[in-house]
């Protein structure tokens, strides 16, 4: 089966960005959007220091995690490998590009011009309406590839087949071929050479390959990359934080993780005979606004319903269809004052609060989130703040005696679970690495689960449970308001501003002639 996948040559590659050039002209997309650029990569210490330029985009990968999280099925993937997007199908929703760790993914909102409002003649005629509000990345100029065959022509051979990029090398350092064939020129390139695939630790499988050196008998070092803490000049390479998702996405995680708690505490307290018709209502309303807030994140919002099109694969359209029954049990259950149905509802919520874990979980692109105990920490998180909300539900409507005790009591637990899963993700996130910057991010933010909050709120409530009476109200209450401004405070932070990218890494720099080849780097990374 043909397998299209481009070879890169980093021992031919000038930079010259020609290959950038030639993308944008081919597939004339908006200023500021490039499909394919070359990256400046420095490695080494001064006098031994080494160079080189890295054409990147999509890498069109075997296991594609934009194909996986896609809530829409708008992300296809062809027997020939290539992975396409059916710009009528994507809602915008941009979990794609926080899903990939090559950042070859985005979205723009609205039409831009090269210069200022007024859009120049090409650009007018080129503009393509249909890109605004969707996902946009490299297709391996997938129209010249299908005229080619059909015209009976060879790609990687005949220009009017093969990608305008690899086309419009001037160093040929870019091949194009059939890696399943070994008869063709990128399979011959691989076998003569010695060859690495960015990040592949990720598993993608990427369909672009990097050359550094030739084939030789004698055996060579198998580096890794160097983590680089803070590499000077390489902002350009090193992660960066993701823009795609902003407060509206960090709202859903944050209403509806405290609302799925709300409604699970609810149903508790219902069943042990307790009113909780105005808790069950607000948690609703809680849930209901986290969903109004990514919808209005979306680049094409009137195509919302297209979210339910993937529940095969997707944990957003999971997270959808879990949102269904949750409102209608839990609304059935306010009007009937049933607690078998809110207890029904309880668990689409836990259903709900645990997909949208998985969805951080799956976003690959991001490493603050994808650790599995990402997942843990989302629940604990979710079922600590809606403990939270109904303990300042019950001190501020005179629950009293035992049934405050109990609640006082499950405080005090979910606090000290929620630490624990914090410091295991903490402690699991510095053995795996990741980008500098998020370590930075999230130890320097106190208000969030780090030990001082979480000892007050535990201090408030044991010093209430002591003294009883109203005083175990008040201090129930303020311990809760701290438990759930401390939850909001890191979800806002995890989602927002520790979301830092993968960023780039070259395994191995290239040997560039008669020199010898060198371990790689991996720029605004480290262990702690």
């Amino acid at each position: 089966m043909t397998r299209w996948a481009i070879v890169a040559d980093l021992n031919r590659c000038v930079g010259c960005q020609t290959c950038t050039a030639a993308c944008k002209h081919a597939n004339a997309t908006l200023p500021g959007i490039q499909w394919r650029k070359v990256l400046d990569v420095e490695a080494g210490e001064y006098p031994d220091v080494r160079r080189a330029f890295v054409p990147v985009g999509c890498m069109h990968c075997e296991d594609p995690p934009c194909l996986d999280v896609c809530p829409t099925t708008a992300t296809g993937k062809r027997d020939d490998g290539i992975v396409t997007i059916d710009y009528d199908l994507c809602i915008g929703c941009a979990y794609c590009a926080v899903a990939c760790p090559y950042q070859a993914r985005s979205r723009v909102d609205r039409p831009t011009a090269a210069y200022g409002r007024k859009a120049m003649q090409h650009e007018t005629r080129r503009s393509d309406p249909d890109r605004i509000g969707v996902a946009q990345k490299c297709t391996f100029c997938v129209e010249r590839i299908d005229y080619g065959l059909a015209s009976g022509l060879t790609p990687g051979a005949d220009p009017e087949a093969t990608p305008a990029c690899v086309g419009s090398c001037i160093a040929s350092a870019l091949h194009f071929g059939d890696a399943h064939d070994p008869d063709s020129n990128v399979s011959k390139l691989l076998e003569e050479n010695r060859y690495f695939r960015m990040h592949e630790d990720l598993a993608t499988g990427p369909g672009l390959y990097y050359l550094w050196d030739k084939v030789r008998n004698e055996d060579w070092p198998q580096e890794a990359a160097v983590m680089v803490a803070e590499p000077a000049g390489m902002a350009a390479v090193g992660p960066v934080q993701q823009k795609s998702w902003d407060w509206r996405a960090a709202a859903n995680f944050i209403f509806g993780g405290t609302g799925s708690g709300l409604v699970v505490a609810s149903s508790g307290a219902a069943l042990g005979g307790l009113s909780v018709t105005l808790p069950a209502l607000g948690a609703l309303a809680l849930v209901a606004l986290g969903l109004l807030c990514v919808w209005l994140e979306i680049g094409r919002r009137w195509r919302f319903i297209n979210v339910y099109l993937h529940a095969r694969r997707s944990w957003m359209t999971r997270e959808a269809i879990a949102a269904v029954p949750l409102m209608g049990l839990g609304f059935a259950a306010v009007f009937t004052g049933s607690a078998v149905l809110l207890l029904s509802g309880a668990l689409c919520a836990l259903a709900f609060l645990y997909c949208q874990a998985r969805i951080l979980q799956a976003a690959k692109g991001i490493p603050a989130w994808r650790h599995p105990l990402v997942v843990p920490l989302i629940a604990a998180t979710g079922l600590a703040e809606g403990l939270g909300m109904f303990a300042i539900y019950a001190a501020l409507t005179g629950v009293e005696g035992s049934i405050l005790n109990g609640v006082a009591l499950a405080i005090l637990a979910v606090i000290g679970l929620r630490y624990l899963a914090w410091r295991a993700y903490r402690r699991a996130l510095g053995l795996q690495g990741a980008p500098t910057a998020t370590f930075k991010v999230l130890d320097g933010s106190w208000l969030g689960l780090s030990l001082g909050p979480q000892l007050l709120s535990a201090g408030a409530v044991l010093t209430g449970l002591m003294l009883g009476g109203w005083v175990l109200a008040f201090m129930t209450a303020a311990a809760s308001l701290v438990v759930v401004a401390t939850g909001w405070a890191f979800k806002y932070t995890l989602i927002t501003r520790a979301a830092f990218n993968q960023g780039y890494a070259v395994e191995r720099m290239p040997s560039r002639g008669a020199g010898a080849s060198a371990p790689g780097i991996k720029p605004g990374w480290m262990l702690s």
